[in-house]
């Protein structure tokens, strides 16, 4: 059900000349006319050096009947702005033959493989995110085993400490521990989940116990303690990321995994939609909406502390239009919830702001 918060801010994004008119493909007069892509290029970086509106990147490659995925642009490849027989400005590319990397290993063992294409998304900023951090329902989180104690005595314990747990019936060697660290909300109360921590990486020892186990710290990445909980290492790499803008989908800014008040650029926020609702790629638009104001011989903001309101003095309500302040990609989703990455900010970032079509 679409709260009315959400139902005040759709009626006034109308408003917005932006969103008033279809995309159209408008090159930025500063774009190369040629460019060379770099190892530690991102395409997001180079789609936003094209154009305003990055998420029309494969736009600019649809005379290009050599390139079958826009989305894979390779270190080496030469990219060059021209004029189709139309007279559009579209990309085509120069490319040599898929390269062969070889590398040497500690043993000097020698081995070879093809060169990878560019990530859509700064991967060393979302990696720890993508691979370790989670949303978890309640049920799931309290059906793991946890961590007990060691034979010390001690409270907390690092790398290359071993603790006994609780027995798991799944004998994964491969392990996870995590932590609670927030129960997540929507803005109308309803609850959506755990956010969980990574906390360190773990292996099962083999043993004859029966109700416990032996489990060996080998990289903690923070202090591991008591009720810790443990599970099965995740180490599937995640699926090639499309960029693409949202078209329906309207939700809010819930939290943020650092848990800080201001936000900017390159930070990682929480948004309440879920895998059935938005998929990894999906590009928003952050929007900012003013408190409504209600109107009368002394304006006032709702909330504020003088704007006493009666049945004898109630005031036209004033909804403020919602203006864009910035941009984020969505890059791991969850049931009810799902992380992106501010990739563009004009103001400070918020819980509450609410995100929709770019």
């Amino acid at each position: 059900m679409i709260s009315k918060k959400i139902c005040k801010f759709l009626a006034f994004l109308v408003l917005l000349p932006v969103l008033c008119f279809a995309d159209t493909i408008m090159v930025k007069e500063s774009a190369p006319e040629v460019y060379v892509v770099k190892k530690g290029d991102t395409l997001w970086d180079i789609s936003n050096m094209y154009l305003d509106k990055p998420w029309l990147w494969p736009e600019l490659w649809r005379t290009n009947i050599h390139i079958t995925n826009p989305h894979l642009i390779y270190p080496g490849d030469e990219l060059r702005l021209v004029k189709n027989a139309a007279g559009e400005i579209v990309l085509e590319v120069v490319r040599d033959e898929p390269k062969l990397e070889i590398k040497l290993s500690p043993e000097g063992k020698k081995t070879s493989k093809f060169v990878e294409p560019i990530p859509a998304l700064p991967w060393s900023v979302i990696r720890p995110y993508v691979e370790n951090e989670s949303v978890m329902s309640k049920d799931d989180y309290d059906r793991y085993p946890y961590v007990l104690g060691d034979s010390d005595g001690a409270v907390r314990y690092a790398t290359d400490s071993v603790v006994l747990s609780k027995a798991s019936r799944r004998k994964n060697e491969d392990l996870q521990i995590v932590r609670k660290q927030n129960e997540l909300y929507d803005m109308e109360g309803n609850f959506l989940g755990l956010q969980v921590r990574h906390v360190a990486e773990a292996k099962l020892i083999n043993t004859d116990l029966d109700k416990q186990s032996l489990i060996k710290i080998v990289d903690a990445k923070l202090e591991v303690k008591r009720a810790d909980k443990i599970i099965p290492a995740d180490r599937s790499l995640p699926a090639d990321i499309v960029l693409t803008a949202a078209t329906e989908q309207t939700g809010f800014i819930i939290d943020d995994l650092e848990q800080h008040n201001l936000l900017g650029k390159y930070n990682v926020v929480i948004l309440d939609l879920g895998n059935e609702e938005i998929v990894p790629g999906t590009i928003m638009g952050i929007y900012s909406q003013g408190p409504t104001i209600i109107d009368g011989p002394q304006p006032k903001y709702e909330g504020e502390t003088a704007a006493i309101r009666s049945a004898f003095n109630i005031g036209d309500e004033i909804n403020q239009p919602a203006f864009k302040v910035g941009e984020i990609i969505v890059f791991k989703t969850f049931e009810k919830a799902s992380y992106a990455l501010i990739t563009k900010s004009a103001k400070v970032i918020r819980k509450g702001m609410i995100v929709a079509k770019p």
